[in-house]
């Protein structure tokens, strides 16, 4: 564990790649910091009974607020800080575009420029993993909405905050996108699509290029 570190950090997901691969793993990664990738079923009931190991709290990386506090420096902070503030109309308008979507919408300190928008419970909610195996099981959870977590730095954020027409139908593209990162299923598949491709369209008129895998 990274000195100052006071918890252990874990992730559940369905697979081993949607675990590794999730964005909330990237604060982690950029600061080096170890976290348990756990994708058998019984993980889910595993972390819920087990709050604690050898004096160390049990963490998931993708639920309530992280306090990485410790291993940050004041530069950092400060950085945080900063965004929060700078982008509070962008966050106002998000929550107003998505509804009844999202209990919040929030400028988060767990992503990287690179990472796409993260999809996550509070901190008491049922996390998603958990609520897909109720399902599966035949059994209901409770309807908890999420937070949608958003970094500015990210080439997605910086063009929704340009866009004045299409504002509501990208920001929806955003929410669908970190509920899919997540593991989760659209409600409305057709719709995701359509705002994809509208969005793809767009971009190559503004003189953007479409790449097409495999050629």
């Amino acid at each position: 564990m990274k000195e100052g570190q006071d918890k252990i950090y874990f992730v559940t997901a369905e697979t081993f790649p949607a675990a590794k691969n999730s964005p909330h793993l990237e604060i982690f990664r950029k600061r080096s910091i170890e976290v348990l990738l756990l994708s058998e079923r019984v993980d889910e009931w595993l972390v819920a009974n087990l709050p604690e190991y050898e004096g160390k709290t049990l963490a998931s990386v993708a639920k309530g607020e992280l306090d990485l506090s410790k291993l940050q420096t004041d530069e950092e902070k400060k950085e945080e800080a900063k965004q929060a503030g700078e982008h509070r109309a962008l966050v106002a308008k998000l929550k107003d575009a998505l509804g009844d979507k999202v209990k919040d919408v929030r400028v988060s300190s767990r992503l990287t420029p690179v990472a796409p928008p993260a999809w996550s419970p509070t901190e008491h909610d049922m996390g998603g993993n958990l609520a897909r195996i109720l399902k599966a099981a035949g059994q209901k959870g409770p309807d908890a909405k999420p937070i949608l977590e958003i970094n500015p730095a990210h080439p997605m954020v910086k063009r929704l905050e340009e866009e004045k027409s299409r504002f509501a139908d990208w920001g929806n593209l955003l929410f669908d996108q970190a509920l899919l990162a997540e593991g989760g299923q659209l409600d409305d598949p057709a719709g995701f699509v359509r705002r994809m491709n509208e969005l793809m369209l767009e971009m190559a008129g503004e003189g953007g290029r479409i790449i097409v895998p495999g050629r």
